[in-house]
């Protein structure tokens, strides 16, 4: 089953680390995602760009949209995995890894996905 794994934190922390701070997280984070990717079970990884950055569509009598992130949250989404397991668990432990490697507060949320448009993954 694939299983999203939205990433959360404050990105006004995340947006104060230094490069070198930054580097080395993404560094942290890439030898987790190389086990994955051996397995040939890491699907999309993205890194959000900032919720200033972001644009929101919202639904009512009409449609229409706004600048900023879609919802009003302490923490905002700031990117995610879409990664390939057989249980919840292996999707949690993976999300536990990825929390050890990424310092801070936070959260990961894991949700199953289905396919909308198929890519790569089966």
């Amino acid at each position: 089953m694939l299983y999203a794994v939205l990433c959360y934190n404050d990105e006004k922390a995340v947006g104060s680390w230094s490069k070198e701070e930054d580097d080395a997280t993404m560094a942290r984070l890439e030898a987790v995602n190389a086990k994955l990717a051996e397995e040939g079970r890491l699907g999309p990884v993205v890194r959000l760009m900032p919720t200033k950055a972001a644009r929101t569509l919202r639904k009512g009598r009409e449609a229409y949209v706004t600048d900023g992130p879609f919802a009003e949250t302490k923490e905002q989404i700031l990117g995610f995995y879409v990664i390939d397991c057989e249980t919840p668990e292996a999707a949690e432990a993976f999300a536990k890894e990825l929390s050890v490697a990424n310092p801070g507060t936070g959260c990961y949320e894991l949700r199953p996905i289905a396919y909308f448009r198929p890519g790569e993954l089966k």
